[in-house]
């Protein structure tokens, strides 16, 4: 169930990215959907691993290279789910810019509210 829940709060911040940027479109709210869904399981599987092998760039742009990342991600995630279009480079920068963001502040809501049951 708690995966469900931060699927669809990633939704969300899909849909808010796809409000604030101009150069990324998102087609309909199950195309948001998939978008999350997929961008969840690539961040499982495939990230850990580029991440792993760009040690040594991450380490020399003191961690940008993590930027590079997430935006490769998110041109990914163009190829896999139509309807999803991101219309460069920079645009997926901001948009993994703004994702990151708002499910950082999902995850601090989320903590604090854990907390509180213990």
């Amino acid at each position: 169930m708690n995966f469900i829940i931060k699927i669809l709060l990633s939704t969300c911040s899909v849909l808010i990215a796809d409000y604030l940027l101009k150069g990324v479109h998102v087609r309909d709210i199950m195309t948001s959907v998939l978008v999350a869904f997929v961008l969840a399981l690539l961040n499982s599987f495939l990230k850990p691993i580029l991440v792993v092998l760009t040690i040594p760039i991450t380490i020399l742009t003191l961690g940008l290279f993590l930027l590079v990342i997430n935006a490769l991600m998110a041109l990914l995630v163009t190829k896999i789910v139509p309807g999803f279009i991101i219309e460069g480079f920079w645009w997926a920068v901001g948009f993994s810019l703004i994702i990151s963001f708002l499910n950082y502040l999902i995850n601090i809501e989320n903590n604090k509210n854990r907390s509180n049951y213990r």
